[in-house]
């Protein structure tokens, strides 16, 4: 039977575990040749039909999401012992034949089996029926029924803890967007040719237990749909800090493109000064059309909005961003900055980058910089500007306000 088990998964198509129960019910439905396949839940005293699959529309009144009484239905009775799991022909059994349900869904001939979750509950059932009495049913498509409605326990086991998870999820985000508990923390960007504080960019915290990267919040927040929501306050927050940043300087701010896309960045940066903002993409985050990006964000970069391309060199996306985006700054990944004195690759391919930027007359951006000797590198090349610990890590508001009339001395 575990060939039989492996055999229908291998023929179940990749995706959700709806989806996938909804193969596995399309399979088993033709195997048995029969009218309607399902998948029912118990919930309280009802049995609600989950996932269905029929072999037309006139086969079967039902839909997912239909329910009836338990204590109504063929299910609860085969869980309870009072009908055998296989019933070749309903008008030949005193209980079914009696059941409206029978007449209702015209229940020629049916089997089931009960779907038992890893905790021994039983979770609702696994059933098929067809219109027309069928006495070819045997104990051997019982056996194939029984396997497959292990396999659906499984999936369905999976899906049940995902939800939970789902749920935590959502309430850690909605907790956090509700309180606002985001605190802003800014890096200073420092100008390589002045030593000056040339901007800022701003870096979400969240100081709650246990402690969670920034990245993971985000990430999470876009699984249980609230990534807009979250980083729009994120921005938010971070913007009401322009006013103390001094003449000249520009904050940085990251935003998904999916969020420049559906206009949601028109919304955020309505009313802001974006004279003095950078909006800073990440090569991680693909853009699905650069056509329709340059278009909402044209508008915005013609009233001083400038663009920013993250992670460059660590990846193919981020040249096609710098390709397609035509960027005013070109940030280079810390992943090529890292020993770019000892490893001469990385120092070959900064120096191209270089001289691509000059010919484009972009602004090119080091970070993560924490050695001088990383730093003497990137002097000689003539990048223009630089951040990283060797500077300054994140830091709040009112520590940024007085970094940012200090000039950079290297030690």
């Amino acid at each position: 039977m575990n060939r039989l088990q492996n055999t229908i998964i291998e023929n179940v198509d990749s995706g959700s575990v709806e989806a996938k129960l909804k193969e596995i019910l399309h399979i088993i439905r033709k195997q048995l040749d029969m009218d309607v396949a399902f998948i029912s839940q118990f919930i309280d005293d009802r049995r609600v039909f989950k996932i269905l699959d029929k072999k037309s529309e006139a086969s079967s009144p039902l839909c997912a999401g239909d329910s009836d009484h338990v204590d109504e239905s063929y299910c609860q009775k085969i869980v309870d012992g009072e009908l055998p799991h296989i019933i070749p022909d309903t008008s030949l059994n005193t209980i079914t034949h009696n059941l409206m349900v029978t007449q209702k869904l015209m229940i020629g001939s049916y089997i089931g089996a009960p779907i038992i979750l890893q905790g021994g509950q039983v979770y609702g059932t696994l059933c098929c029926y067809k219109n027309q009495a069928d006495k070819t049913l045997t104990l051997r498509d019982l056996s194939f029924l029984t396997a497959i409605s292990e396999i659906a326990s499984t999936l369905i086991e999976k899906n049940i803890t995902e939800e939970v998870f789902l749920r935590d999820v959502s309430s850690r985000i909605q907790k956090v967007l509700k309180s606002e508990d985001v605190e802003i923390h800014y890096q200073p960007i420092i100008n390589l040719a002045t030593n000056e504080v040339a901007g800022f960019e701003s870096l979400s915290r969240f100081f709650t237990l246990p402690y969670r990267p920034p990245n993971l919040w985000f990430q999470d927040a876009k699984l249980v749909g609230l990534g807009e929501a979250l980083e729009k306050l994120a921005i938010q927050k971070a913007v009401k800090s322009i006013g103390h940043i001094k003449s000249g300087a520009y904050l940085s701010i990251n935003i998904s493109p999916e969020y420049v896309l559906n206009g949601a960045i028109l919304k955020i940066l309505d009313k802001v000064s974006i004279e003095h903002i950078v909006l800073e993409v990440t090569e991680h985050d693909p853009i699905e059309s650069y056509e329709d990006f340059n278009r909402i964000l044209a508008p915005l970069r013609k009233a001083g909005l400038r663009l920013a391309i993250d992670d460059a060199g660590a990846g193919y996306a981020s040249f096609q961003h710098i390709l397609e985006l035509e960027p005013d700054i070109i940030k280079l990944d810390i992943s090529l900055i890292r020993n770019i004195h000892t490893n001469r690759k990385r120092f070959l391919l900064a120096k191209a980058l270089c001289a691509f930027s000059k010919s484009i007359n972009c602004t090119l951006l080091a970070e993560g910089v924490e050695y001088i000797e990383e730093l003497d590198v990137l002097k000689d090349l003539k990048v223009d500007m630089a951040q990283g610990y060797l500077f300054s890590q994140p830091i709040p508001l009112n520590e940024a306000v007085s970094y940012q009339n200090t000039i950079y001395h290297k030690e």
